[in-house]
């Protein structure tokens, strides 16, 4: 314990780092000390060898650092002093951990041959040290994206474990982590490999990513992988009828039962890094109105961006024929669907739809169809074909690669672990919209036991201001809320509940319990 006492309210500032902690530090960096002199082309040889011993060097140090750090604690949420931590609240280390990985993902996605990547040749550097493991699972050379996976997914791994720790007081967070570490292994990198293992001259399926849905694999949708499902026979068909069922009927089933946690918080990889090797900085979040305007407008463009991309990345081969769907019954069944969601939630929903929101989708419906009917109407038809591959190419450079990767997870320890998932990810705000209008999902709150604490704002990733809620005793029914229940986990009195429950009433804004608008009688005896 240190001996200066610090009488601020907010207790003790964080201690140093114990010999087991240090150590175990060590162990870790000298693990990744071995990948990156690798990416120098310093030949390790046996390859097996070093590639094995680095990554459980990184494990292990993982998993030490995490015993030495909780092993000794009582079981729930510690503050650890993140507020006086250089890494943990904007400081020096924290911009240099936020550069190292910023770096990291510009040198991945438009650099890889600094990796070693070589498509003429064999592979040198640090992507050659991963071809053993690529060798073995897929049995193709690796490539910077199995570098990038397997290192993804043992922080996933690795951070899982510390958080398992972490939270082992509250079953409801092992499970969901159990849940991400569970699909990123298996369903996100060991199957698709053992997929593309089974391709042979006769057979072939695209590389595959079993977790992912649209709009997160809006590539799914090319024509070269269209073509290769088709070829692949039946499993192919399958996996390609299975893709479009997930965007239609499995997405809203299960986003109607349990809201968007079922994909955000248990399912996505995106979620399971910000979940785990993101947890030391969800307290960044920026809780303020502009960013919470901003995150709205900016989130539901990219959706409108990458409906529009993918209908005309579509079009643009349907139009050219040899399918059974010709390109104007695409574009019809496109805005048929996109009219029948509009009109039911204009007729239905309105009233839970703030002005702004409402004007919001008007414009965007309007521009949709607009582009489908100048599409339909042939007017584009001599540079449709640019259009469409000019679409896609943006989308995938500023959304799929900058935002989702250089700024969504290379900006962790300065905006926080969820920027992506916030601002640009077009599923969540898919899932948030069916979340709002028509799930059973919501936190519900005890206003009468909230001692307005703040830790449930502080600790919420989407910025959320959860005190506000709890404090009037409303239900908490946000589009941006991925249910990952750290709100009711942090909270010293038992105030925030997540349930999934009948749909009516679940929008409770105007039930304030500190106050005179409201008969509290007729409310307790409209509840019964």
């Amino acid at each position: 314990m240190s001996l200066d006492v610090n009488m601020s309210v907010t207790g003790n500032a964080p201690e140093a780092l114990n010999v087991q902690q240090k150590l175990s530090a060590a162990l870790g960096l000298a693990g990744i000390f071995i990948l990156t002199l690798s990416a120098f082309n310093i030949g390790f040889q046996p390859q097996v060898l070093w590639l094995t011993l680095s990554l459980v060097m990184v494990a292990a140090g993982i998993i030490w650092y995490t015993k030495a750090s909780y092993a000794g604690k009582t079981a729930g949420i510690k503050n650890d002093g993140v507020y006086f931590k250089s890494l943990t609240n904007r400081g020096f280390w924290a911009y240099i951990v936020g550069l190292v990985f910023t770096g990291f993902y510009i040198v991945l996605y438009f650099y890889p041959s600094l990796l070693g990547l070589n498509s003429d040749g064999e592979n040198t550097g640090i992507v050659a040290l991963f071809d053993p493991l690529s060798k073995a699972l897929s049995g193709n050379p690796a490539s910077q994206w199995f570098v990038y996976g397997t290192l993804y997914t043992l922080a996933i791994l690795g951070f899982g474990f510390k958080f398992l720790w972490k939270y082992r007081h509250n079953s409801y967070q092992r499970l969901r982590t159990f849940s991400v570490m569970f699909f990123q292994l298996g369903f996100a990198f060991i199957i698709p490999e053992v997929m593309a293992r089974l391709n042979n001259d006769d057979f072939s399926l695209p590389y595959y990513n079993l977790v992912n849905i649209w709009p997160l694999n809006y590539y799914n949708f090319e024509q070269y992988r269209v073509d290769e499902f088709i070829s692949a026979g039946t499993v192919g068909i399958v996996l390609l009828i299975f893709g479009v069922l997930s965007i239609l009927v499995i997405t809203p089933i299960l986003t109607y039962k349990y809201g968007k946690r079922w994909y955000c918080s248990w399912v996505c990889g995106c979620g399971g890094l910000a979940e785990t090797a993101g947890d030391p900085f969800r307290h960044l979040s920026d809780k303020s109105q502009n960013a919470w305007k901003l995150e709205r407008w900016l989130v539901h463009s990219v959706v409108v961006f990458v409906v529009v991309m993918t209908t005309a990345v579509v079009y643009s081969y349907l139009n050219g024929g040899g399918y059974w769907l010709s390109g104007n019954a695409f574009l019809i069944s496109v805005g048929s669907l996109l009219t029948i969601v509009f009109a039911w939630t204009m007729i239905y929903k309105r009233e839970q739809l703030q002005k702004d929101a409402k004007y919001a989708a008007i414009g965007f419906f309007i521009l949709i169809l607009s582009l489908i009917a100048l599409y339909f109407s042939g007017m584009t038809s001599k540079v449709f074909l640019f259009e469409a591959e000019t679409l896609r190419s943006t989308y995938g450079f500023v959304i799929g690669a900058i935002f989702s990767g250089v700024v969504g997870v290379g900006f962790y320890p300065i905006f926080g672990n969820r920027v992506w998932c916030r601002f640009g990810c077009p599923m969540a705000a898919i899932l948030g919209f069916q979340q709002r209008l028509f799930s059973k999902f919501r936190i519900t709150t005890n206003g009468g036991q909230c001692i307005s604490c703040g830790n449930c704002s502080t600790y919420c990733e989407m910025g959320i201001d959860v005190r506000a809620y709890a404090q009037k005793g409303e239900n908490i029914v946000r589009s941006s809320c991925v249910g990952c229940g750290i709100c009711a986990s942090v909270c010293p009195r038992g105030v925030l509940k997540l349930e999934n429950d009948d749909p009516k009433g679940r929008i409770n804004s105007k039930e304030i319990l500190l106050g005179n608008d409201v008969d509290l009688m007729d409310l307790v005896n409209q509840n019964k």
